[in-house]
């Protein structure tokens, strides 16, 4: 019965009113509560919970007070509806790798929690204004912290916040290099990136494959300003460097003086992620670990680990002269998970659905005839000769299927033929199963030299 409802204190540390009114919060958010449902009379609460009266006339107070509980005199409190404004459908299909949306995820209601909690506590108008440039301390300590875990030693002096990735690329850029200047990278690179380099007049030096001793051929011939690239599950690729290939791509950038630009946006999905190419040449690096790509696009932040405090602070100036900061509430919500263990609990979630998506991946198409990591939430899949890529991209997307073709992600003049396939977003895992089942009778009539639908 809802009417017994009570709260579960036992890992309380801080107030017990503030989490009594939060429980009830977060029971309303999941259901467990409902709009006209009765609590207990207060005495009857106090008693449940062990704890004096007025802790639980201050908690009824606070939650009166945020509209979720209303009083009825001696009917005692009840549960009020809550206000909702509909969002309207999500597209299913924005062009962009999205983290796949988790079925009875807890990222909506853990957001809407600690937002309120932040926006309510002591000084909160502070989070609404300017922050320094490059973030507040606490936000580039947990930055930080994150590199720390990852096996990259930082200081929150080399640590800037930025809003997300690009924000992030683009300050790199501005900062270290010139036009004109040589930037190794893959075949095929991340889409933002290289309209950065473009725009930036620098000159991309495509590798056949990013490894040690592609880096070290070309930089015996040309003089190599820095290595773009994006280590764990590439976007677009899916590859994966591993440690030893890390290690010696580290000691050729060391060896010809090559900077490191090091966009690990899906680094921390792995279940036991890999040491970043910076950490064996950390005077060399600049990396960068985004939210939007484990979590949500909606959470623009970024934490940059730069080589040193002089290029964190050179940093810190373009990213102020182009977008000012990262959204402050954004940042805060982020070093919060990170301290009370929500962040880790947030992207296991996003682990294992993106883990299922891949097994429905395996279980329709066939084995050899794509590359994906089974973390990752994208397919790269080289298509048989006849296929036009344009159009089969145009039938998944129709499906509902994002798919990217080759030549969108094309560092040199010849991108191949081959589709980025997402698998994630706002597509469910049955019209998921239907739009690579479209995708597998596609391949399959290539093969056979049978055409395109």
């Amino acid at each position: 019965m809802a009417e017994a409802w009570v709260p579960d204190l036992a890992r309380t540390t801080g107030a017990k009113y503030l989490a009594i009114a939060e429980a009830m919060a977060a029971a309303i958010e999941s259901g467990r509560l409902r709009a006209g449902d009765r609590l207990l009379p207060q005495r009857d609460m106090a008693a449940r919970l062990g704890v004096d009266l007025t802790t639980v006339t201050k908690a009824y107070d606070r939650a009166r007070g945020r509209g979720l509980i209303g009083a009825r005199g001696r009917a005692g409190s009840f549960v009020l509806a809550q206000e909702m404004i509909p969002a309207g459908a999500p597209p299913l299909d924005t062009g962009m790798n999205m983290p796949p949306e988790v079925a009875g995820g807890s990222l909506l209601a853990t957001w809407e929690r600690t937002a309120s909690a932040l926006l309510r506590a002591p000084g909160a108008g502070a989070r609404l204004h300017y922050t320094p440039a490059g973030g507040r301390a606490a936000d580039r300590a947990a930055g930080a912290a994150i590199f720390d875990r990852l096996g990259l030693a930082s200081d929150p002096d080399q640590v800037i916040v930025t809003a997300g990735a690009q924000n992030a690329l683009h300050a790199i850029v501005a900062a270290t290099l010139r036009p004109g200047d040589v930037v190794a990278c893959g075949t095929h690179v991340y889409s933002v990136f290289l309209a950065l380099a473009r725009k930036a007049g620098l000159r991309l030096a495509p590798l056949d494959r990013v490894g040690a001793d592609a880096l070290d051929a070309l930089c015996r011939t040309t003089r190599v300003a820095a290595l773009y690239l994006v280590p764990t599950i590439d976007n677009p690729t899916t590859h994966t460097l591993d440690p030893d290939e890390r290690r010696a791509l580290a000691a050729v950038a060391r060896r010809h003086g090559v900077r490191l630009i090091e966009d690990d946006a899906y680094g921390q999905l792995p279940e036991q992620p890999l040491a970043p190419v910076t950490s064996f040449a950390p005077d060399l690096g600049f990396y960068v670990a985004s939210l939007s790509k484990i979590l949500s696009p909606a959470l623009r932040v970024a934490h940059v680990r730069a080589p040193s405090m002089r290029d964190a602070l050179a940093l810190a100036a373009e990213v102020h002269a182009t977008s000012v900061m990262a959204p402050p509430l954004d940042a805060a919500l982020v070093t919060h998970w990170l301290d009370n263990g929500s962040y880790d609990r947030l992207v296991a979630e996003t682990r294992a659905e993106a883990k299922a998506r891949q097994a429905i991946a395996a279980s329709i198409l066939p084995g050899g005839s794509y590359a994906a990591h089974p973390c990752g939430y994208h397919l790269w899949v080289p298509l048989p000769a006849g296929i036009d890529q344009g159009q089969l991209a145009g039938v998944l997307r129709a499906a509902g299927l994002t798919a990217i073709t080759a030549d969108a992600f094309a560092a040199g003049e010849d991108g191949g033929s081959a589709l980025r396939v997402s698998l994630g977003g706002a597509i469910t895992r049955e019209d998921l199963a239907r739009g690579l089942t479209m995708l597998e009778m596609q391949l399959s009539a290539g093969n056979r030299g049978a055409g395109v639908i």
